[in-house]
């Protein structure tokens, strides 16, 4: 029997559909979920959500419930984190701040001031939990999906090296497939390289049955249809040659060409017919609109006679059945530090590239230098990255500052002494979380 430890475990779809997952591989069919969250009400959700997967699979595997980390994780074999360091009415501040500077944030989960400030509160529990994983289950494979990605997978492997310790994100499987729709290319027959920073990492190839797609794509995007729904993604591509992972609204936030005047925001960030254009605050306003309705969509579910227990397309169960279930080899998108993977990319900063999992093993490919242009772009990306994480394992307010600063949104917005009382205010905000930065 294996262990599972879900911490953040209250994440309701998100743990349901893992579980889903799980269960569906025979070496795991009688697995020992575990259940963990600080949250007594959403962990008795997740609960009974696991129980009816159980029972509707006639699965012989059992799941404990608790709010105790350590007893969730002792001898856990594989480990998922799914937290969150603070509610909407705390992170909303990441947003609202920076926007009366004039930084209109899309999302703010990432990077710039309102990622950066998101892992700056995170980080110490994330670092707690590898300290307990190191204690209680050393060998076992920890998959992060808290963001900021990045930064969260850099600071746990900078600490805790000889921990098996990657970071997962939807964005590189998500686009791809979005991809190959547009050029009309069963998935099955496309394969890619894809490498660089969660949320900007680019296809450095992209076939379709071993024969380059690109020009397929190039044709694809001059539908105005298909243009008009990846608006910030599609211009990248147009100028810079190859595909970004993330999507338009994200992205936009990301880089200095597209949210940094009113006109701008209007023609690229607006407009767009994908999930999310670009709006600003687009995911605050999503989580005030639920803040009290949450309950209901988790409740219907529950009262459902018939769930659909089909496997979906998530890498953390093919990776746990890769390393300690049946050995089948896995190939995915993880992030781990560079060291070399990624040779004109800083060699400290985190890169999201591909992965093989096998038995006992996750061993990330060498991919050399990416094209000259993008490697410019990630670069400021990746050392802004490095230096907010380098302020928290050093305990360096200042490098807050700095990380801030050269952000390229908030550098093409405001000038220095403006990011610097910007910065003071969050700081200010904050500072019930961030007291580890001062002693």
């Amino acid at each position: 029997m294996k262990k599972f430890a879900f911490i953040g475990g209250g994440s309701f779809g998100f743990t349901r559909n893992l579980v889903k997952d799980l269960l569906t591989f025979p070496a795991f069919r009688d697995a020992h979920i575990v259940l963990m969250d600080i949250d007594p009400e959403r962990l008795d959700y997740i609960h009974q959500a696991v129980r009816k997967i159980i029972k509707a699979g006639k699965y012989p595997a059992k799941v404990t419930a608790t709010t105790d980390r350590v007893k969730a994780l002792k001898g856990a074999d594989g480990v998922l984190c799914t937290i969150l360091s603070g509610d909407v009415d705390v992170w909303q501040h990441d947003i609202l701040i920076p926007k009366k500077y004039g930084v209109d944030i899309n999302i703010g989960d990432t990077r710039g001031p309102a990622g950066i400030f998101r892992f700056l509160r995170t980080v110490p529990v994330m670092l707690d939990i590898c300290k307990d994983i190191e204690k209680y289950c050393p060998d076992a494979v920890f998959l992060n999906y808290t963001n900021p990605m990045a930064m969260l997978c850099m600071a746990m492997q900078k600490k805790f090296p000889n921990l098996k310790i990657t970071g997962l994100c939807h964005s590189v499987q998500g686009t791809a497939g979005m991809l190959a729709k547009w050029i009309g290319a069963p998935m099955n027959e496309i394969t890619y390289k894809c490498a660089g920073v969660n949320h900007q990492a680019f296809y450095l190839e992209y076939k379709w049955n071993g024969k380059d797609a690109y020009p397929l794509i190039r044709e694809a995007i001059k539908d105005p249809e298909i243009y008009q729904k990846e608006l910030v993604r599609n211009n990248m591509f147009e100028h810079l040659d190859y595909y970004v992972t993330e999507s338009s609204g994200h992205n936009s936030e990301y880089v200095a060409w597209y949210r940094k005047n009113p006109e701008l925001l209007e023609k690229y960030c607006m407009n767009g017919t994908n999930w999310n254009p670009g709006h600003y605050a687009y995911i605050l306003n999503e989580y005030l609109k639920r803040k009290d309705t949450w309950r209901d969509s988790i409740k219907e579910w529950l009262a459902k006679e018939d769930i659909n227990l089909e496997r979906g397309y998530e890498y953390a169960t093919y990776i746990f059945n890769a390393v300690f279930g049946d050995n089948t080899m896995f190939k995915f998108n993880g992030n781990v530090m560079n060291h070399g993977i990624i040779e004109n990319l800083p060699y400290d900063c985190c890169v999201e590239v591909p992965i093989l999992a096998s038995r006992n093993s996750l061993e990330p490919i060498h991919i050399g230098a990416m094209p000259d242009q993008l490697a410019t772009l990630i670069n400021t990306t990746a050392r802004c990255e490095v230096m907010a994480v380098d302020a928290a394992l050093e305990r360096n307010p200042r490098k807050v500052f700095h990380a801030v600063a050269f952000d390229p949104l908030t550098s093409a917005v405001l000038s220095l002494d403006q990011i610097k009382e910007m910065v003071d205010e969050m700081m200010e905000k904050n500072k019930e979380y961030l007291g580890y930065l001062y002693k």
